[in-house]
């Protein structure tokens, strides 16, 4: 799914403009780019939290070349889901597999 099936279907479900749901989503992505950046966390309850992770410096190999090159400590963006998005996925990917079950045996 692309950001512009996303703007599609919220358009849909809200009644807003596609032009009015785009700007909206660029917004929140925006919102939690800068957030992150800043060094803030996010915390939607029942979908997720998103925060940044410090990683250390270490050797790592080229596995082109083979060749050991130093990555300097950095910083990247990461995403938990909340145990009530993981559940329901779960759920949902269960009763996806006995529907496709049902029907091949059908």
């Amino acid at each position: 799914m692309t950001k512009a099936d996303i703007v599609e279907k919220v358009a849909a479900g809200t009644g807003l403009t596609k032009l009015e749901t785009e700007a909206i989503i660029e917004g929140f992505l925006t919102t939690v780019i800068h957030a992150l950046k800043d060094g803030k966390g996010i915390e939607i309850r029942g979908f997720g939290s998103y925060r940044v992770k410090k990683k250390n410096g270490r050797f790592a190999r080229n596995p082109r070349t083979g060749e050991k090159v130093y990555v300097e400590e950095h910083f990247v963006p990461s995403f938990k889901f909340s145990k009530d998005f993981k559940s329901t996925v779960d759920r949902g990917m269960k009763e996806l597999l006995e529907k496709e079950n049902k029907n091949t045996i059908e």
